[in-house]
């Protein structure tokens, strides 16, 4: 009979709300728990499929994790496992690292961690030898490879390989342990379950090497489906892999042209109609979106002055359209007038062209706002810093944005006040 396992990574269990734009306090609720939910779908479904063993390769935790809470729900969890005597094999990435938690968890002991030292567990499925080998990290950080220390592939035996790895980088994450999918798929193990990249990918060899990505997305960064991977090692040693969905709650960004819109209406309308149309694509639970405004509409200024309504009006379409939550609405909109040149006639235009040519694209402006943000996120708690982005060019384009999003209010105010003054 076929050894068969689920294979995970990064579920990052309780960690805090990442986006100050979750203000709405059920979707904070929802966002909240979805890693723990994310967790007790991957444990049911190893009860359903009646697997051999879960997999987790890295950062069951979030970091310096304290809270005792978590601890207990995790044991449960193991529990659960234990009782059909599925056996759980984990590594500690570097998230795990941090976690005071880890040394202290008693869990059940079909449950194995490994260690900061390479070992291979090895054991009997009926007729097969199955070697498990495993590396944690001891701490943080891990600026070489990892590969070298790991024990050789087993003679005869279905070798799997658990590794925290960066492999050889992806945008948005530190390196960690770095090493190329070549390297893994000369080591000559049947499967490689690897963690730290948040998203999936599946690496073409010889060999299986597989990067699951996380269970659960955090924020609008780590958008789109989270799953897991279904494990089959056939008798004759081949491998099948299937993917599963686990996202409780999938965020996804949606595009909404309001190009030509002259009425509130139909503003509504066209918000409502791209959220259903990303419902019905979206095969988690829950959608949480973040709306893009575009276009050129006559409604650009009360859009931007009424902006709380309008997102009261797309939050009761989401309700209706049923699981669906709005997470933020950005405005890409300008009106019509501001698309004109500059003819010497109309002062708001040319200030327009101004602030365009010479204040908003200059390098002392630029640096007068990165300031200001600086500043700002220097007063905010760690899990909120991130709204600005994860790194350097994230935080480029917050103030790319930030900047043009400024100018364009300000011509659109006084837009509004001479049309009122007319």
């Amino acid at each position: 009979m076929a050894f068969r396992f689920v294979h995970t990574a990064d579920l990052h269990l309780d960690s805090p709300l990442r986006s100050l734009s979750l203000r709405n306090p059920e979707l904070a609720a929802l966002i909240g728990d979805a890693t723990r939910q994310a967790l007790i779908r991957i444990v049911d479904l190893c009860l359903e499929e009646r697997v051999d063993a879960l997999i987790i390769a890295g950062d069951l935790y979030d970091g310096d994790q304290t809270s005792m809470k978590t601890a207990r729900f995790l044991a449960t969890q193991m529990q659960r496992l234990h009782e059909p005597n599925i056996k759980v094999f984990k590594i500690r990435g570097n998230h795990d690292a941090l976690s005071r938690i880890t040394q202290e968890l008693v869990l059940p002991p079909s449950v194995k961690v490994f260690t900061g030292r390479a070992e291979a567990v090895e054991f009997k499925h009926l007729a097969q030898t199955i070697a498990i080998h495993g590396l944690s990290f001891a701490k943080p950080h891990a600026p070489e490879s990892l590969l070298p220390k790991y024990k050789p592939a087993v003679p005869g035996a279905v070798n799997i390989g658990i590794m925290h790895t960066s492999l050889a980088g992806a945008p948005g994450h530190d390196q960690y342990a770095p090493c190329s999918a070549a390297d893994l798929h000369a080591a000559e193990f049947h499967y490689w379950a690897l963690g730290h990249i948040h998203q999936r990918t599946e690496h073409a060899g010889q060999r299986k090497v597989i990067m699951p990505g996380m269970p659960q997305g955090r924020d609008i960064n780590e958008a789109g489906e989270k799953s897991i991977s279904l494990v089959t090692v056939h008798d004759d040693g081949s491998v099948t892999v299937e993917e599963r969905l686990t996202s409780i709650a999938q965020f996804e960004r949606a595009s909404v042209d309001l190009s030509g819109s002259t009425d509130w209406r139909e503003v509504v309308e066209r918000i409502e109609r791209s959220l259903q149309d990303l419902r019905l694509a979206t095969r988690s639970d829950h959608l949480v979106a973040r709306l893009r405004l575009k276009g050129s509409t006559p409604l650009a200024w009360t859009i931007r002055r009424d902006l709380d309504l309008l997102r009261t009006e797309a939050e009761q379409r989401a309700e209706r359209t049923g699981k669906t939550w709005i997470e933020k609405i950005e405005l890409d909109i300008h009106s019509p007038s501001t698309d004109q040149p500059a003819s010497g006639s109309d002062p708001i235009l040319e200030l327009n062209q101004i602030m365009r040519e010479q204040v908003i694209s200059s390098a002392g402006y630029r640096e007068q706002v990165r300031e200001m943000v600086q500043s700002l996120m220097d007063d905010l708690p760690p899990e909120a810093r991130q709204i600005t982005g994860k790194d350097d060019a994230e935080f480029e384009t917050f103030l790319e944005n930030l900047i043009a999003e400024g100018g364009e209010e300000l011509i659109a105010r006084m837009a509004e006040a001479r049309s009122e003054n007319d």
